[in-house]
C-alpha cells in the first residue's frame, strides 16, 4: 500500500500494478480494489497483474490471459467472468455461480 501511495504522488495517468494484494488480509484486499475503483473515477488507467482473478475481473473492463508468455485470450472482462470454461482452462479456477458452485 505504501508503494501505491508513492506511485500516486507523481500524479500518473497510467499505473501498472503487479499483484497489489499479495500477502494482504481479505479485508485489505477489498479495500485495495475499492481504492482502485475510486481512482479510476478520476481518470486513472490501470494495468493489473493479479492472481485473485475473481476480484480483478469485477473491477476491470478488459482481460488478457497469458499462457507461456503468449496472449491466449483477449476480451471484455465480462466475457471471462461469464465463461467458467475459460477461467478453468487458464487459471485453474472458475467463477462461482449464483448457487455457490464453481463453473
Amino acid at each position: 500500500m505504501l508503494a501505491m501511495g508513492r506511485a500516486l504522488m507523481a500524479e500518473p495517468k497510467f499505473l501498472m500494478m503487479d499483484e497489489p494484494t499479495a500477502g494482504l488480509a481479505p479485508k485489505l484486499v477489498e479495500e485495495v480494489f475499492g481504492f482502485i475503483v475510486r481512482l479510476r473515477e478520476f481518470g486513472l488507467t490501470f494495468l493489473i497483474v493479479e492472481e485473485k482473478v475473481e476480484h480483478v475481473l469485477k473491477i476491470s473492463h478488459r482481460a488478457y490471459i497469458l499462457q507461456n508468455g503468449r496472449i491466449v485470450f483477449e476480451g471484455r472482462s465480462e466475457e471471462v467472468r461469464n465463461s467458467g470454461a475459460i477461467l478453468k482452462a487458464y487459471t485453474g479456477s472458475g467463477i462461482k455461480s449464483k448457487e455457490g458452485r464453481r463453473e
